[in-house]
């Protein structure tokens, strides 16, 4: 269970959801129920695979640069479509910042480098197919049967774009790091139509960059 808590930040009414414990390694049963890792804590080590299918530690690649951590559903997610494409229009301010920009999501390989071809992005795309980084950072659940039925129904296959038959999915999530792998900062939202403006994301990577 989690409490949510507003504050005013920066002129901009920001939510933002701490929760009780560190992180949970079971997938929760639905998005309302995951438990993510708190502000202030250390991330897991988790392992990852970049669009040529090569391992990647995400420990790793956060302790060369501050990073920015997307977690967002998959490419055929048009709200996650529209969260990156927002994302795109920050991203050199954030690298000006000294940033680096990472987007996960469930999709294989193969799938990354179809979104990728067919946008203008310039950030990371790393794939979580196995869906263990969600899992430890307490943000993945269990999307149900009817669902997922519902979901081959329009065409949309969870099992063929990540390769996996666990029917899981991420919570879209934001966290800002700093290279110790310190959560500064983080946007979790069990509603996947609601993501974290630009504008929102911006100002905080100003105030929590190294801090």
């Amino acid at each position: 269970m989690y409490r949510s808590f507003s504050f005013l930040f920066a002129g901009v009414l920001v939510s933002l959801c701490f929760f009780s414990t560190a992180f949970a390694q079971k997938p929760a049963q639905s998005a309302e129920k995951v438990n993510p890792i708190l502000i202030s804590s250390e991330i897991p080590d988790v392992e990852l695979k970049n669009i040529d299918g090569e391992t990647i530690r995400l420990k790793e690649l956060v302790s060369l640069k501050p990073a920015i951590l997307v977690f967002y559903r998959g490419g055929w997610c048009p709200y996650c479509n529209q969260q990156l494409s927002d994302l795109h229009k920050i991203e050199d301010q954030l690298y000006e910042i000294g940033y680096q920009l990472l987007a996960i999501s469930p999709d294989r390989p193969e799938k990354l480098r179809s979104t990728l071809n067919n946008s203008d992005l310039g950030y990371t795309l790393l794939s979580d197919s196995p869906m263990n980084a969600s899992k430890a950072f307490g943000i993945a659940f269990k999307v149900d049967q009817e669902t997922v039925d519902q979901y081959r129904s329009i065409g949309l296959d969870l099992e063929g774009d990540s390769g996996y038959d666990h029917h899981l999915l991420p919570v879209p999530s934001v966290y800002i790091l700093n290279t110790d792998g310190i959560v500064k900062f983080n946007y979790v939202n069990p509603n996947y139509k609601e993501r974290i403006s630009g504008d929102v994301l911006l100002t905080a990577a100003k105030v929590y960059y190294e801090n």
